[in-house]
């Protein structure tokens, strides 16, 4: 009989299991959507995030550019196409050799056609103010009109000339001797200037007489 009962009593507990476990599994369902739909209506704090455009590349062509001839002898490229390690230390009027590189977007080539970046320049060593008169051009005077002895100096703007290599800035302030009077150079105005003074002398002296 005793045989009998635990058997018996081993299925009820079987039983008891089995009824459990639907049961535990609603609870723990009920309790995941819960939290499921507690989640979808408060998401909590949320993050924004900027898009930053990408900075789109340059194309344009830098000024300088205009200057500088194409597939040139890099030796005789403007300066204004190229940078030189100068030294200042140099020997006034002495020649001297710089290192130099051609500037972005200028190509130019060597003796032999071939691509070149980097080269050297051979110049004179001296300031850009300090050139002879023909190396460089400068803003003319509209007030310089009258003849004058001695003559008359005006303050201009001097700029190099592009194949002339120098050291310093290559614009400079300068004073200058009044060139032009009347659409005359100085030298042929004051011998007209003298020549009509001569004259009225003469005729002065005639009439006296």
């Amino acid at each position: 009989m005793a045989g009998g009962v635990r058997p018996l009593r081993g299925l009820r507990a079987l039983c008891r299991v089995l009824l459990f476990l639907p049961q535990f599994c609603i609870l723990s369902g009920g309790e995941q959507s819960q939290a499921l739909a507690q989640s979808i209506k408060d998401p909590g704090p949320t993050r924004t995030f900027t898009v930053v455009p990408r900075a789109a590349e340059s194309t344009e062509i830098p000024p300088y550019v205009m200057k500088c001839p194409s597939n040139g002898l890099c030796s005789r490229l403007p300066a204004d196409c190229i940078d030189c390690t100068t030294n200042f230390s140099c020997i006034y009027g002495k020649p001297v050799t710089f290192d130099c590189a051609v500037k972005p977007s200028v190509t130019c080539v060597d003796q032999d056609f071939k691509s070149q970046k980097n080269f050297i320049i051979n110049m004179t060593c001296r300031f850009c103010w300090q050139l002879p008169e023909t190396d460089y051009e400068c803003t003319n005077s509209t007030s310089c009109m009258t003849v004058s002895c001695p003559r008359q100096r005006y303050p201009a703007n001097c700029t190099v000339r592009d194949h002339i290599h120098c050291l310093g800035n290559r614009t400079f302030p300068k004073m200058l001797y009044c060139n032009w009077t009347g659409g005359y150079k100085w030298s042929t105005a004051l011998a007209l200037s003298l020549q009509a003074q001569v004259g009225l002398h003469v005729q002065l002296t005639v009439g006296l007489h």
